[in-house]
């Protein structure tokens, strides 16, 4: 490994509960104190480098900016969640589909795009106002679905799309509009 390099992808090592190589361990947080010092971070990593350090992770196994990431990667109430519209660049660039579309109207929103292997156009969940309103999504304090309910339609239309057609883009995380909803629903 040159020193400019970092790779911090989970190292088999035979050793139980070792996660990164030590060399790449010390050098991610070198990186991670440097970012969490900046102007340039959100709040939720500022002067936090185990947050960082998650950040960093994140980006090198998608292969992404570690900024970009940090300015995408939501902590709502301790859960790791992505930006709705880093959801739909993330698909957008992946390469397994064309443009990500929107059939909707003001009451209902699907996303679609043609899978670029086979030409298929894939849809993904229907989302709708009602289902909005059944699941708690609009009543709940601060509520976007009142105001933007065109966006928000096709926000949580995005993350289910890549909920289902690539999953290696959400990592198994949420939108930060999903978290939130989430959340307002546990503490009812």
């Amino acid at each position: 490994m040159e020193n400019n390099e970092l790779t911090i992808a989970p190292q088999n090592t035979g050793e139980s509960g070792q996660v990164f190589a030590p060399a790449q361990f010390e050098h991610a947080q070198r990186i991670a104190k440097l970012l969490s010092s900046s102007d340039l971070v959100p709040n939720q990593y500022k002067g936090n480098i185990a947050n960082t350090m998650v950040a960093l992770e994140m980006a090198f196994r998608m292969n992404a900016s570690p900024l970009m990431v940090m300015q995408n990667l939501h902590i709502i109430h301790g859960r790791p969640s992505w930006a709705s519209s880093f959801i739909i660049a993330s698909i957008n660039s992946c390469g397994k589909f064309g443009t990500l579309r929107f059939k909707s109207d003001d009451k209902s929103c699907r996303a679609i795009a043609t899978d670029r292997s086979t030409g298929e156009i894939i849809e993904g969940p229907l989302v709708t106002m009602e289902m909005a309103k059944q699941e708690g999504w609009i009543d709940k304090a601060g509520s976007k679905w009142k105001t933007m309910p065109e966006l928000m339609l096709k926000y949580r239309a995005a993350a289910f799309f890549g909920r289902l057609y690539c999953p290696e883009i959400m990592m198994g995380l949420y939108s930060a509009d999903e978290t939130i909803d989430i959340v307002a629903n546990q503490s009812k």
